[in-house]
């Protein structure tokens, strides 16, 4: 028996950096858990990261990942495998010729804040220093573009001056375009920590949905979407007119007040209030709480950053904190928590269109300079590099000839995608360097690279409190997989020879080298880590920056003297002045359309997307709604409605929600083609939720408005209805749920998720305007065994209702249900819980939603963990007796049914399910 190993690296998943430690046997991961001696996380996981172990089952990787280099030469052609040496040949001389003929700035590079910060590094020399093009952008510029615009605006540098212990210290939390326990569980840990143990510590969130994160606060503002500028215009204003400013702070370390007094005297209590939809009282409310505080502290994410105001409303927040002087000490100031694992590692090499390496900026021609010497080159390109927005506009528009995607899915995660889709099939040259082979956008890849992922990787990533951790790998390189750094540096020596360079700029054999030259580029600036080494990071553990030779450590927190890294050493206020979201809503476009992060799943679900339990809690694509619309418009829940914007149209499921007001609805952000679709206007398909959002940019950062958008609900008639799910061998689910990714646009709507557990299912949804051709029904029921003698039958053509039931074992194994579906819920439940179905007999044929008597739904599954149901949470609530608050009832559940007692990212809606109970019996009484 091999040898078990530990190995400790980081979560892939958000900016939090939880430290884990890899459990394998040198083949294949066996497990994970929390590194306890991690300070970001100190041993905790979310659901999404306590169940990284089974997204690297290697029975689940054979099926999903890009194991071998894959080419072609005819854009309708299929990609063929190749070798390594003729894909990168192949890219060297296009690339060379695409140059010499059209310039530099005619390739383009997509990058990602997953990388580590080793493969951003040369990625960005390979671009504007080999290349000669600064037309390299990174999907961090859909996540944090606008939180570093914002931080540089005001305090001189892209630094969060925060640390996590300050939750522990602060006396006011304030939670703006955060739904924090689902996108930062583990921060939202340690928050609950921080309250039990200071009962007078208050919680203000601001959003436009009261998720599981504003349930839980003392004050909640429901503002409407993107009036985020006038909120916090007007809490300055409430300051200032009750003396709630630090005047002296403001003289001695600031610049610009008086222009921005000026602007917030129009923003009085009476007008703030209507523009952000709450009342006066809780906006000054709001005010005098985060004012009077000893120390106040703000977390804030994509709410703020994913909008054409980004920037505004980041500086507007970051303003109140200078006025108050609720920065630079223990427990206060204005924490941007980050998006992605390394986005801050991609920010700190400069791997963006308008930076450089340390915190530059390539408007400086000093900055450039610096980099030019430091790197060997004559110059570093001054000509601004392309954002993602106007890099996909530009390829569509035929400037941009070759576009190299790495680490990222634009065909599922950027705005307008018809716009992106028409971009990569008008380039010239597509190549996609990725570790899964089943992204949308792998399906446009001329060039497909496969790369190594977690587990397999070693290097450096920083979170979000300026902590770099050094990765270790736990696993050698499967297949022909390259890591990031190795696939950049073999490209640029073919195209350095074939540009007559006789010295190469890449000379590096270990990401060690790579991470050594960024180092010396932070010397003297605010970010400098001079002082910092592979051996410290090893033996000492994650550190922060700045670190600079000859420290002792790093710091906790920034600008505890006053002084900031611009040129006067003063932070400064930007006179920020609200604008409405860039896309208001009239009477044909009438709900704001929100998007958000699901609390199981994570971006475009490439990882999260092939382990089947984190589907339990929300297992199909949908859009909620609030009730009142729903009734209004005579939406039942289950119905499906179009949903469409000015740019495209969607079908989905509506459910109702309690979380909104009427007029607003909510998508979640992953669910794209890979897992809904339809035959769209055009038959060409639609494309998920960012078929509908908007690529209108903020003049600063250029982040897109991906939060908000104009839309219309409209019931979708159509009268057909297609169901088919069974369990599938895990060896094969992955590539079934790929498969039956084209079928969806065989249907005006179609889905395709997972389900299960120990055992692995497939879940097929489709629906029409007429019934679908036998043959096809026939096609897609062979892909779920639902075919032989064994396989039970009802079929009533008159009426297009058919059945397929596949018994094993006197257990359920398959069902396919095609025109009346009504018995979907109880079939699926009995299949999903291994109910031995013979004595129905009949029943598995006859078209009813009514279940067979004894019969008792679990519901939604609340605890991922244990696999805790609704229906047994709410059972044991109602065998407690009634006395007790909601604190002795919650233990009561933790005691019984283990709920909420490993990674805690139930416990919100635990609380939640206990609140309505007592508010039922309450009125009961």
């Amino acid at each position: 028996m091999s040898e078990i190993r530990q190995t400790r690296a980081t979560c892939c998943y958000c900016g939090v950096g939880c430290g884990v430690i890899i459990e394998s046997d040198g083949q294949q991961v066996l497990g994970v858990k929390g590194d306890p001696a991690h300070p970001a996380n100190f041993g905790r996981l979310c659901t999404k990261g306590s169940t990284l172990h089974l997204s690297a089952s290697p029975v689940l990787q054979q099926q999903a990942r890009a194991l071998y280099p894959e080419m072609r030469t005819d854009r309708n052609a299929a990609r063929t495998r190749t070798t390594w040496d003729a894909s990168l040949d192949a890219m060297a001389q296009k690339f060379a010729d695409t140059i010499a003929r059209h310039g530099p700035d005619s390739v383009g590079f997509y990058i990602s804040g997953q990388l580590l910060t080793e493969d951003y590094y040369v990625f960005n020399k390979l671009a504007k220093g080999l290349v000669g093009t600064n037309n390299v952008d990174t999907n961090s510029r859909l996540c944090m573009s606008s939180a570093v615009a914002g931080y540089k605006q005001t305090l001189g540098a892209d630094a969060p001056p925060a640390c996590y212990e300050d939750i522990d210290l602060a006396d006011v939390v304030f939670i703006v375009g955060s739904n924090t326990a689902y996108a930062h569980p583990i921060l939202y840990r340690r928050l609950e920590a921080a309250r039990q143990a200071n009962p007078l510590m208050k919680v203000i969130v601001a959003d436009p949905r009261k998720t599981d994160t504003a349930r839980e606060a003392d004050l909640f503002l429901p503002i409407l979407p993107g009036t985020d500028v006038a909120l916090f215009n007007g809490m300055l204003h409430i300051c200032l007119w009750e003396d709630l400013v630090d005047a002296a702070y403001i003289e001695a370390h600031t610049e610009g007040f008086a222009e921005l007094k000026q602007t917030v005297r129009d923003y009085t209590p009476a007008y703030a209030a209507q523009v952000c939809g709450i009342s006066e009282q809780d906006l000054v409310a709001a005010a005098r709480l985060f004012g009077k505080a000893k120390a106040s502290l703000s977390l804030y994410c994509q709410g703020l950053n994913q909008s054409a105001s980004g920037t505004a409303k980041n500086a507007a927040l970051i303003n109140l904190h200078l006025a108050t002087a609720q920065i630079g000490k223990p427990g206060a100031g204005p924490f941007s928590l980050t998006g992605q694992p390394n986005a801050m590692g991609g920010r700190e090499v400069g791997g963006m269109a308008n930076l450089l390496s340390a915190h530059r900026d390539l408007a400086n021609p000093a900055h450039r300079a610096e980099i030019a010497q430091l790197w060997g080159i004559d110059d570093v390109p001054a000509k601004p590099g392309k954002t993602a927005v106007e890099m996909f506009e530009a390829v569509r528009a035929g400037e941009i000839k070759i576009l190299w995607i790495a680490c990222t899915n634009p065909a599922q995660s950027m705005p307008d995608q018809k716009l992106i889709r028409e971009a990569l099939r008008k380039a010239e040259l597509v190549i996609v360097q990725d570790a899964y082979k089943t992204t949308a956008s792998v399906d446009y890849a001329d060039i497909l690279l496969p790369a190594t992922t977690w587990s397999e990787k070693e290097g450096t990533v920083t979170n979000s409190e300026r902590r770099i951790t050094r990765l270790q790998a736990a696993l050698d390189k499967p297949g022909e997989t390259l890591h990031d750094w190795e696939i950049v540096i073999r490209f640029a020596r073919k195209l350095e020879a074939r540009m007559g360079r006789e010295r190469t700029l890449f000379p590096y054999e270990t990401t060690e080298e790579i991470w050594n030259e960024h180092r010396e580029s932070t010397r003297g600036r605010d970010l400098d880590i001079t002082g910092l080494s592979f051996q410290i990071l090893e033996q000492q553990g994650p550190q922060q920056w700045p670190y600079p030779q000859g420290a002792a450590g790093g710091k906790k927190r920034l600008y505890e003297d006053g002084v900031f890294p611009t040129a006067s050493g003063r932070a400064k206020f930007v006179n920020t002045v609200y604008q409405p979201v860039a896309e208001p809503v009239d009477a044909r476009y009438p709900f704001r359309l929100t998007t958000g992060r699901l609390r199981d799943q994570w971006h475009g679900m490439s990882r999260t997307g092939t382990v089947a339990q984190l589907f339990a809690h929300q297992s199909e694509p949908t859009v909620v709604m609030a009730a009142q619309d729903m009734e209004r418009r005579f939406i039942k829940a289950g119905d499906l409605v179009h949903v469409t914007s000015r740019r495209g149209s969607q079908i989905l499921t509506a459910v109702a929600g309690d979380d909104m007001r009427p007029g607003q609805a909510f998508i979640g952000m992953h669910w794209g083609e890979e897992y809904v679709s339809g035959r769209g206007h055009d038959g060409d398909g639609s494309y998920g939720v960012n078929a509908l959002t908007l690529p209108a940019i903020d003049p600063y950062s250029k982040q897109p408005e991906l939060k908000h958008a104009a839309a219309k609900i409209l019931k979708a008639e159509l009268p057909w209805r297609f169901l088919v799910f069974g369990w599938v061998d895990k060896s094969q689910v992955l590539a079934l749920q790929a498969a039956m990714r084209p079928y969806m646009r065989r249907f005006a709507y179609g889905s395709c998720t997972l389900f299960g557990r120990d055992q692995v299912g497939v879940l097929f949804r489709a629906a029409d305007d007429y019934a679908a051709e036998p043959a096809l029904l026939a096609e897609i029921e062979a892909k779920f065994q639902l075919v032989g003698a064994d396989v039970l039958r009802y079929d009533d053509r008159k009426r297009g209702n058919t059945r397929r039931i596949l018994v094993k074992d006197g257990k359920l194994a398959a069902v396919a249900l095609a025109g009346d579906t009504s018995a979907e819920h109880w079939l699926k439940e009995y299949l999903e819980g291994g109910q031995a179905v013979a004595a129905l007999g009949r029943l598995l044929l006859m078209p009813s939603s009514q279940a067979p008597q004894g019969f008792k739904s679990r519901g939604k599954i609340v605890c991922n963990c244990f696999n805790v149901s609704e229906s047994e949470i709410c059972d044991t609530l109602a065998g407690m007796s009634i006395g007790g608050d909601a604190d002795a009832r919650l233990a009561g559940l933790q005691n019984k049914l283990k709920c909420g007692t490993n990674c805690g990212s139930c416990v919100p809606e635990l609380k939640k399910i206990i609140f309505a109970q007592q508010s039922s019996m309450k009125a009961a009484a």
